[in-house]
């Protein structure tokens, strides 16, 4: 070691320098740009190529949304505003029509005292899906379950719902709150019953109908409880009893009961639906029901008993094989043929029913490529285990390929939920095309062609855009990545 001292050598400094800021090149947002746009000669062109087309849009759109015309009755009255305001040659938006005729995008033609309904509808999907969505997530349930709750209170209000309306409606709401909050087990029955009672105040009448659909679904699992010893018997004998109860014994029973203790709706018609209450209705159905076909599709069609596996494959081959209009097409006008003379077989329940069916097919797709993801081991673990077929299905195999496929499915979901507007081929309102060419069918609005789809679409986008983050944020919790 040298005996040389730091104290006794003058040209030793024997204090620290000042950190130096890096060079501005090195940092902050030009570091950025440098990494980032213009790093290569391909990205330098690439970046230019692109502020060039984003500059283009810009330019072409600006003039004509910064004149736009909020505040009107009239198509003629908005180029009046606008050539005041701008010149006798300024072009500019008429987004007065969506103020006018909103209810009309957003409702149809529901009846307007009853628009209540479909809101309180909307915000209870949230607190159906609140303990399925963010069970572990104390925070982001409480807050959507507070502000679905708030507005769909301040909004019926805002709608003109009654007094006795406004009453039932913040009963419901703090209850489901407060049973969320503290008892999660009776949150979830709830929500397996939000389906029935959405049905009930969307189309009215009494509530026994949707009540006695549903006892046919308890007396099933009752049967299937009794027979569960019996294997897939009992799954088939309890279809069958559930099935005879819907056909001959529910209506008769809902009459006797009613006859009794009418508790009823308004009833509204299936013609009167349209807009964005007709999609949601058709989209958030879809979902609901296509995601268990499609794991039974997928597990059947990787059965081994091969009539199972062969009706599956025809089933997948055959809906993915015909486009969705056609089946919109067959649930519009062949249906009828197959069902007995004098049914009435609601033109919505048909179409609910042909884009799950269609959603199941692609559905079930997705599934069985996570299936196939996963390692032998996984199922060789599950036998090791000693348990049955569908044990290791709802334990091992299913939780891990759900996973895999979240991506796959909610594209799936996205994808069918903008589906919903070919409805329009059939007669129904979608909101896109039937709606706004309804609008612009009367006299005072005739000419307003991009307004209406500018509003639908970003309508569309805002929801198709949060199903998207939602999974995002679902692939995050479950570190997808990390299995």
């Amino acid at each position: 070691m040298s005996d040389t001292h730091a104290q006794t050598t003058a040209y030793v400094r024997d204090t620290m320098l000042p950190p130096e800021p890096p060079p501005v090149s090195e940092s902050g947002a030009i570091k950025w740009l440098r990494d980032n746009l213009f790093s290569t000669p391909l990205n330098i062109a690439l970046t230019v190529l692109g502020i060039g087309i984003v500059w283009l849009i810009v330019s072409t759109l600006w003039p004509w949304l910064s004149h736009s015309v909020w505040n009107a009755s009239s198509m003629a009255e908005c180029r009046q505003i606008i050539a005041e305001a701008h010149g006798p040659e300024a072009t500019g938006a008429c987004f007065a029509v969506i103020k006018h005729r909103w209810n009309q995008f957003v409702f149809g033609f529901y009846p307007s005292e009853l628009y209540w309904r479909p809101v309180l509808t909307f915000g209870a999907l949230f607190l159906a899906l609140a303990p399925v969505l963010f069970a572990e997530s104390p925070v982001a349930r409480r807050i959507v379950v507070g502000t679905a709750a708030i507005l769909t209170f301040v909004i019926s209000a805002i709608l003109g719902a009654g007094t006795l309306e406004l009453g039932a409606i913040a009963v419901l709401m703090l209850g489901w709150a407060f049973l969320i909050e503290t008892r999660h087990g009776w949150a979830l029955l709830a929500s397996l019953l939000y389906p029935f009672l959405a049905v009930w105040l969307l189309w009215g009448g009494t509530i026994w109908e949707p009540a006695m659909a549903l006892a046919g679904f308890v007396i099933g699992f009752l049967v299937w409880r009794a027979l569960s010893a019996y294997g897939m018997f009992a799954f088939a004998a309890a279809a069958i009893v559930s099935a005879l109860w819907w056909l001959w014994l529910s209506d008769h029973v809902a009459q006797a009961i009613a006859s009794v203790l009418p508790l009823r709706l308004v009833p509204v018609a299936s013609d009167q639906f349209g807009g964005f209450v007709l999609s949601i209705t058709i989209g958030v159905a879809g979902i609901a029901l296509s995601l268990p076909l499609g794991i039974i599709l997928a597990l059947a069609r990787r059965s081994d008993l091969p009539v199972l596996k062969m009706m599956a494959v025809l089933f997948i081959e055959f809906i993915r094989g015909v486009p969705l209009i056609t089946l919109l097409f067959v649930a519009s006008l062949l249906l009828n043929y197959f069902l007995p003379p004098g049914t009435n077989f609601d033109i919505v329940l048909r179409v609910i029913i042909m884009v799950t069916l269609f959603a199941s097919a692609y559905m079930a797709e997705v599934i069985r490529g996570g299936l196939a993801a996963l390692p032998k081991g996984q199922y060789e673990a599950a036998d090791a285990l000693g348990l049955d077929y569908w044990k290791a299905q709802r334990l091992i195999i299913l939780p891990q390929a759900l996973k895999i496929s979240i991506p796959g499915i909610v594209s799936t979901f996205i994808g069918m939920f903008k589906d919903t507007t070919l409805v329009v081929f059939v007669g129904l309102f979608d909101p896109l095309k039937a709606m706004s060419d309804t609008i612009r069918a009367s006299f005072e609005w005739k000419g307003a062609y991009w307004e209406p789809y500018i509003f639908v679409g970003s309508i569309f986008f805002i929801l198709c855009f949060g199903m998207s983050r939602y999974s995002m944020y679902l692939e995050r919790r479950l570190k997808r990545d990390h299995r």
